[in-house]
This record gives C-alpha cells, sequence and structure tokens, in this order.
C-alpha cells in the first residue's frame, strides 16, 4: 500500500487507530472466551478492524464530492490470481495481504468450536465485505469478484502459516518439558 491508497480511503489510517483501542480494550473479554493469550486475542481484534477500515470506508471520492457506487459487481475473475500479480505491488497482493494476518490469527487459536465458527464467519467475510461495496452506494467503493478471491487466498495463507507455527511451537513446548 502506498500513499496514493491512503489517500483514496481517507478512513483507513483512524480506523487502524481505533482498532488498536478496542483491541485494547477488548483483548481480555475475547482472551477469555477463546481460552488463548493477550496477544492473539488482540492479534485477532486488530486484523478485522483493518479488514473493515480498508475495505468498509467512504472513498475520499465519496466523502468529498458526493460519489456513489453504481450498483454493479464486476465478475471478470472468478478465479485465482496470475502468479505475477500475486508478486506484484497492486490490488490483488494488497488483498491477499489484508486477509493473511486475520488467517495467522485464526490458525493459532487451539481447535475448538468457536475455533471453528471463527474460520467460518472469516471465510463469510469478503462476501459479506463486497456485498455491501455493492448496496451501500454512498461507500463509493467498488464491488469485485477478484476481492473475494484475493481475500480468500489471503485467508488461506494465513491459516496455513498460522496452523504450521502452532503446531511447531506446540512441539518445541513438548520437548522443552
Amino acid at each position: 500500500m502506498d500513499f496514493s491508497d491512503i489517500v483514496a480511503i481517507p478512513w483507513l489510517l483512524p480506523g487502524f487507530t481505533a482498532s488498536l483501542v478496542v483491541a485494547f480494550l477488548l483483548r481480555g473479554p475475547v482472551q477469555r472466551r477463546l481460552r488463548t493469550g493477550p496477544f492473539l486475542s488482540w492479534s485477532l481484534i486488530v486484523s478485522l478492524g483493518i479488514i473493515l477500515s480498508a475495505t468498509l470506508t467512504p472513498s475520499r471520492e465519496a466523502i468529498e464530492f458526493g460519489a456513489v457506487g453504481t450498483r454493479t459487481c464486476d465478475l471478470s475473475r472468478i478465479g485465482l490470481a496470475r502468479i505475477q500479480d500475486l508478486l506484484g505491488h497492486g490490488d490483488t497482493t494488497l488483498n491477499v495481504l489484508l486477509f493473511a494476518p486475520l488467517g495467522a490469527a485464526i490458525g493459532l487459536l487451539p481447535r475448538s468450536r468457536r475455533k471453528a465458527a471463527i474460520v467460518v464467519g472469516a471465510l463469510a467475510l469478503p462476501f459479506a465485505i463486497e456485498a455491501t461495496q455493492l448496496l451501500v452506494t454512498r461507500l463509493d467503493r467498488a464491488c469485485q469478484s477478484a476481492d473475494v478471491i484475493d481475500n480468500l487466498t489471503g485467508l488461506a495463507v494465513g491459516l496455513g502459516i498460522g496452523a504450521v507455527t502452532g503446531r511447531f511451537a506446540g512441539k518445541a513446548g513438548h520437548r522443552r518439558r
């Protein structure tokens, strides 16, 4: 993400700041509910807050000029992104990177029914975001099927990283005993 992306989404940095504060305030209750550590509960809340700040806040044009969305959704890409798009510095990479931290945090959670519910919610999140961008035209955000695929890719990568990290950390903990 470069400066032009931050300017295009003026509520991104305030949303990030609010996410930090909310995570600080709610990390204890989330920690107890999920039976995990304070950093992991904080990470879940912050990563979700960043996603919501980056995707569900109005564009600069909507705020300054009253621009509205088109109520159409670009369905031109349904499959996975090309490798060169994933390795670039464009929207594809940003959409993957946006969801990877959430996936990693979820992947680190201990197995439970709550974790399963969180995984289901995280899988539904990209669809809900794009539907909101489609229907809430005052945000002036673009609904794109490619964003859903890229977000799910980032979530899957993050889940994998979290699961592998958790497994190795668990084995290392057993060896120390």
